[in-house]
């Protein structure tokens, strides 16, 4: 299992934070490699990720979620098994830490590769950067998701 840890700290407070991460479909928008993600309800939702030119299909399913502290999810089917996390923290009442851990099973040389030289650690990092960036400019969530998951 290969596992990547990183955290960024923004300049929005964590209720902001909070309420744009959970608008799911809008992560085309700050993560390089979605190509889409359609929220089919409540917990789960389809992806479409480009990686390495291919194109990869897979479900995830919410099963953690509670208001300005952390969604965990895990995939339900598809190309990827993963699961993670993602953690807010207040800093202050207009700062907030994220912090994103995603745990995989790499298949086939291409991943197993990825995960050795530290390519996905870079692109999470990247990633969290466009969120960083993508939240500061707008200074508000496009909308919200409030509710307790314990799955």
């Amino acid at each position: 299992m290969a596992q990547v840890i990183d955290t960024i700290d923004v300049n929005v407070p964590v209720t902001t934070a909070y309420n744009q991460w959970t608008q799911f479909e809008s992560f085309p928008k700050f993560l390089d490699y979605v190509e889409s993600v359609e929220q089919t309800d409540n917990t789960h939702n389809e992806w479409t990720v480009k990686i390495g030119g291919q194109e990869r299909v897979f479900g995830t399913e919410i099963t953690e979620q509670h208001p300005d502290e952390r969604v965990a999810w895990k995939s339900t089917d598809g190309d990827i098994a993963h699961a993670g996390v993602v953690t807010f923290h207040k800093l202050s009442d207009s700062d907030s830490r994220v912090t994103v851990q995603i745990d995989w099973q790499p298949t086939g040389l291409l991943e197993n590769v990825a995960a050795a030289s530290g390519v996905v650690g870079h692109a999470v990092k990247k990633d969290l950067e466009n969120f960083k960036e993508f939240i500061e400019h707008e200074g508000a969530a496009e909308g919200s998701w409030r509710k307790d998951v314990n799955n």
